[in-house]
């Protein structure tokens, strides 16, 4: 199957619109854990394309486009998006350039596609994508589950923790009487 240059540049245009439009529509609305963990376990199905022959690619290959997409180009997206809480929910803070950084990793595929079409197949390049891109969404969303314990885990910014008592490190101890506190 040949696809022509125009309609894949189109293709991948309008991709990387509705990536860009999503992402902008999910930073409206709190972040949850579900938010978090489902897209790169739904990606993860994406690996029984690897059951059919021709997306078969070499093992180092896969590890490196991996290692790329997890050090390399996880590497903007971690520095461009920050979880914080605003009330009761916890909020996805993305500076300016978190667009930018999406148009740049768009254009970055745009190109290298071009490049790798001419030495494996289509699919093979499809398949060596997926995982370049599986790798860079897992270490993000990796890193956004540990901000979201993070916070998640501390107290809210106005609550005081309860004021305990001294405690005797002897555990059948009576608490001490209402003299010895003051």
């Amino acid at each position: 199957m040949h696809i022509s240059p125009l309609t894949y540049a189109v293709t991948s245009v309008f991709g990387a619109i509705a990536v860009i439009v999503w992402r902008i529509r999910e930073g409206q609305t709190p972040v949850t854990l579900k938010k978090i963990l489902i897209p790169p376990a739904g990606m993860a199905t994406g690996f029984s394309m690897f059951v059919v022959p021709i997306f078969r690619i070499p093992w180092l290959w896969a590890l490196v486009a991996f290692l790329i997409g997890a050090i390399v180009l996880a590497y903007p997206l971690l520095r461009t998006s920050r979880l914080h809480r605003e009330g009761d929910v916890i909020m996805m803070k993305r500076s300016s350039m978190f667009l930018v950084v999406i148009i740049v990793l768009a254009a970055v595929r745009f190109i290298a596609r071009g490049y790798f079409d001419r030495i494996m197949t289509v699919e093979q390049t499809g398949g060596l994508f997926f995982i370049l891109a599986f790798g860079m969404v897992l270490r993000w969303r990796m890193n956004m589950y540990f901000e979201y314990r993070a916070l998640t885990g501390r107290p809210r910014p106005l609550e005081m923790p309860a004021a305990r008592l001294p405690r005797d490190p002897r555990p059948d101890s009576l608490p001490p009487a209402s003299s010895e506190l003051d």
